[in-house]
């Protein structure tokens, strides 16, 4: 969903050009966007933040709790920490650059989850960035597991996909998540990861 059609129709026949991919419709504004997703009840939505006069971040929340088990990808050209808050506390799935490549978007459509988020690198580093003046915090010392934890938070995994990964309880891997967030000081899975990253604990990637 796009205001700009020559976009939002290229995106649809890139996708229509995948074997295993089908764009059903495109839409313009965010009354094209209820009428179109309650029609088709689609798997996955890629969401531009700018939607004319309509914001793209509250259309999401209203589709999430429109469509059941929909995956919404957030595309924009102007990326920050506060859109990245946002994006989460509406329930996408991913946040995207719309300048990003094509494979990415590709990509991003395929391996979406509800259980997960995808953030783009060049996003991560930009927190980083902006977090910048917290530096001179002590590093903490991580486990091994800890660590392997925590490099499965940065892909965006959660805690169920960690815990059949390193072969241990969702529990064990629930408790492992809070020690690690008592030791970065984080409140959320997502800022432990931001700070892991600035501290150097874990580089700035992605699943995929």
């Amino acid at each position: 969903m796009d205001d700009h059609r020559v976009l939002a129709d290229a995106i649809g026949l890139v996708i229509n050009g995948e074997p295993d991919l089908r764009c059903v419709a495109t839409a313009l504004n965010a009354a094209q966007a209820r009428a179109l997703a309650a029609y088709w009840q689609p798997d996955v939505i890629l969401m531009d933040v700018r939607l004319g006069q309509d914001d793209g971040i509250d259309l999401a929340t209203d589709l999430i709790s429109a469509v059941p088990n929909v995956r919404i990808i957030v595309l924009s050209a102007f990326i920050d920490q506060a859109l990245l808050t946002r994006s989460l506390n509406a329930g996408a799935c991913a946040l995207l650059p719309k300048d990003g490549s094509l494979d990415e978007i590709l990509g991003a459509v395929r391996s979406s989850t509800r259980k997960g988020f995808a953030i783009d690198p060049g996003l991560l580093r930009t927190i980083v960035r902006a977090g910048a003046d917290r530096h001179g915090a002590p590093v903490p010392r991580l486990t091994p597991r800890e660590a392997d934890v925590l490099r499965r938070l940065a892909d965006g995994a959660d805690a169920v996909m960690i815990a059949r990964e390193l072969g241990i309880s969702v529990l064990t891997c629930r408790g492992y998540v809070k020690t690690l967030l008592r030791k970065l000081h984080a409140h959320s899975q997502l800022e432990a990861v931001v700070t892991a990253s600035r501290l150097g604990l874990i580089a700035p990637t992605r699943r995929g």
